[in-house]
């Protein structure tokens, strides 16, 4: 299970969320404030996360602008399911419960994972998966969980 840390936990600097599997860090995310952005930097590469016109990307710090390797977009509000291309694997996302606000991701009709929540009075975004995609690709769906909380959160203020 990959989790988002406490900002400025287990080491990492002011701002900089740790991303944790089993309480130990794998990776660390900085998230922009005010836009829909993250620099994430894992085993030495950093990757940027943003979002581009109506759909969310992910490339390499090095890549040119136009080089998306990771690609998220909404297929349908009303049922709330997205699509996601993870470097030729296509991810289908649909709710897993309205209420709880979490939501399934399958590969090829499969279930892949499964996002949820930490306990407490400030939950922060989890995903349980089955560990058939490589870290960068498990990283670019937490930040998308992260992203789909903050536009709960946003709406529901």
């Amino acid at each position: 299970m990959l989790e988002l840390g406490k900002a400025g936990s287990h080491g990492c600097p002011k701002g900089v969320l740790p991303v944790l599997r089993d309480d130990e860090v794998v990776a660390t995310l900085r998230a922009s404030t005010w836009k829909e952005a993250a620099t994430v930097s894992v085993g030495g590469v950093t990757w940027e996360f943003t979002r581009r016109k109506r759909e969310l990307t992910g490339r390499r710090a090095g890549d040119p602008e136009d080089a998306v390797r990771l690609r998220a977009r909404q297929v349908s509000v009303w049922k709330g399911t997205w699509a996601i291309d993870l470097e030729g694997t296509a991810v289908e996302v649909r709710p897993a419960s309205w209420w709880k606000g979490t939501h399934r991701f399958l590969v090829h009709g499969r279930p892949a994972a499964e996002s949820g929540s930490t306990p407490g009075w400030m939950p922060r975004a989890t995903i349980t998966l089955d560990g058939t995609l490589p870290l960068e690709q498990q990283l670019f769906l937490l930040w998308w969980e992260h992203v789909m909380r903050r536009r709960s959160a946003a709406a529901a203020a």
